[in-house]
């Protein structure tokens, strides 16, 4: 037997391949998933011997049903309990709401309220940056003029110019003795080994999200923590689709231009920024940490926009982000204008649109002209032909590589967060956005996506049509990959 084998070799792995790869896929069936993620599983592992189980088993392993990221302890904290109580509008004051001018955009509130436990703000701040030099310049300030602690939650996080000036304000900080928190997402982030050590001889409490052994060929591992959160001293705070990295700065010289949005807030918003933020950092700290009023301090309010915070992730019941953004299409009644490096959205966010625009409505998808991934490129252009059957317009933006993330609809609703309309987003990362039901910050939303088409180009579906056949197989290569980009 042993010499069958060792002659055999190829085929005796061949067998133990397809052994394992029957098993994987009677635990998919029985999982009950989304059919196409499903299917896609299925035909990786029987089509591609080794590497489907190697993809397999990197990528497809249902961590959310295992309950390895049940952080839910923080909320039941009597004090977070206590606050929730006191945002959460009982249904005469979401009526009043509704008459005055949310209208049928209470539904989305509604939705937030009850899936995520995200109550509706109304006394808040928002202010809206335009790209990480902006950005930069605002958060730096208020780094610098904090006084009781920082909570820093990002994706990538690297020690080049931007990334060291700010890991540099946080030791000085520390240092002053104000508690400062970090968390970083292990595959997005990379620090060396001496900022490592500066940060903890200074005092900062820093932490890796889920650390893996070789960060820089594990880009797509599951379950990544794709938030960008900052909350300082409980008052302000940070949202959006700008990482720590020079690339997200546009400098005097620097080549490739980078358009992003983030949004700064102060107001009862921040309360639920803290509480995300709180339990990320129970997770990756593997301690509990003592929920003490000092986090979320009672300042007087100086705005009135209304504000929700939506977060998904393998943590959360449900899918948050594409649930409300669903809705606000369908819900939507003048126009949907949506930003997003990267689009490959399931069936039902691709209905929803075709539905809106074939209703009358003005929908506009702006995408990058060119990408930072080849599949994820390709990919998207899998899905723009059912755009352009239903006449939804779509603009590839010329000047540069657009990362925004952001959907703004009837001058009511906008959205601005670290979630791309994708897969990967909706059902796989952790991912945050900032909701806001509020007539300027909408206007001020759909100017700046007005600039944008600017220095953008109309698709035009006629050319589109007639594009290579080898443009074509790309596509329908990497749609075959789509759920798991």
């Amino acid at each position: 037997m042993l010499d069958f084998i060792q002659e055999h070799w190829f085929y005796a792995a061949l067998i133990i391949n397809y052994l394992l790869s029957i098993s994987a896929v009677i635990t998919i069936l029985f999982r009950n998933s989304n059919p196409t993620k499903t299917l896609t599983y299925i035909i990786v592992l029987v089509f591609f011997p080794f590497l489907g189980l190697l993809v397999y088993y990197l990528f497809g392993q249902e961590y959310r049903k295992n309950k390895i990221f049940n952080r839910k302890s923080v909320l039941n904290e009597k004090i977070i309990k206590s606050l929730n109580d006191e945002l959460e509008l009982d249904e005469t004051e979401l009526q009043e709401l509704e008459d005055d001018f949310l209208l049928d955009k209470i539904r989305l509130v509604k939705l937030l309220q009850k899936n995520d436990k995200s109550p509706l703000t109304k006394c808040n701040y928002v202010e809206i940056l335009k790209n990480g030099e902006v950005k930069f310049k605002r958060l730096f300030e208020d780094l610098r003029a904090a006084e009781k602690h920082i909570h820093i939650e990002y994706y990538i996080i690297k020690d080049d110019d931007i990334g060291s000036e700010l890991l540099n304000i946080l030791c000085d900080k520390a240092k002053e003795g104000l508690e400062v928190r970090l968390s970083v997402d292990d595959v997005g982030t990379s620090i060396s080994g001496g900022m490592k050590r500066k940060l903890k001889d200074s005092g900062v409490q820093f932490n890796s999200f889920m650390p893996v052994l070789f960060p820089k060929f594990t880009g797509k591992m599951n379950y990544r923590d794709h938030r960008k959160i900052v909350v300082i001293d409980g008052t302000v705070g940070y949202v959006g689709g700008i990482n720590v990295s020079d690339n997200y700065v546009n400098k005097p010289n620097k080549k490739d231009y980078w358009r992003d949005t983030h949004i700064r807030l102060e107001g009862e918003a921040v309360i639920t920024l803290q509480v995300q933020f709180l339990m990320n950092w129970n997770f990756v700290s593997d301690s509990k940490t003592k929920i003490s009023k000092t986090y979320f301090p009672n300042k007087p309010c100086k705005g009135n926009v209304a504000v929700q915070i939506a977060a998904s992730g393998p943590d959360t019941d449900w899918a948050n982000i594409m649930d409300i953004m669903f809705s606000a299409i369908t819900t939507a009644d003048d126009y949907i204008y949506i930003t997003t490096p990267y689009f490959i959205p399931n069936d039902e966010m691709i209905m929803a649109l075709q539905i809106a625009s074939k209703s009358g409505l003005d929908v506009r998808v702006l995408i990058p002209d060119i990408s930072d991934s080849w599949m994820a490129k390709y990919a998207t252009n899998s899905y723009l032909q059912r755009l352009f059957n239903a006449n939804i317009k779509v603009y590839r933006y010329t000047k540069g590589f657009i990362h925004a993330k952001t959907m703004v609809v009837d001058d009511v609703f906008s959205t601005i967060g670290t979630s791309n309309l994708d897969y990967r987003s909706f059902n796989i990362n952790f991912e945050i956005n900032a909701v806001i039901y509020n007539t300027k910050v909408s206007k001020d939303l759909k100017a700046m996506y007005l600039e944008d088409l600017e220095n953008a180009t109309l698709m035009d579906p006629d050319t589109w049509q007639n594009r290579s056949q080898v443009d074509k197989m790309k596509e329908a290569y990497a749609k075959l990959w789509a759920p798991l980009l």
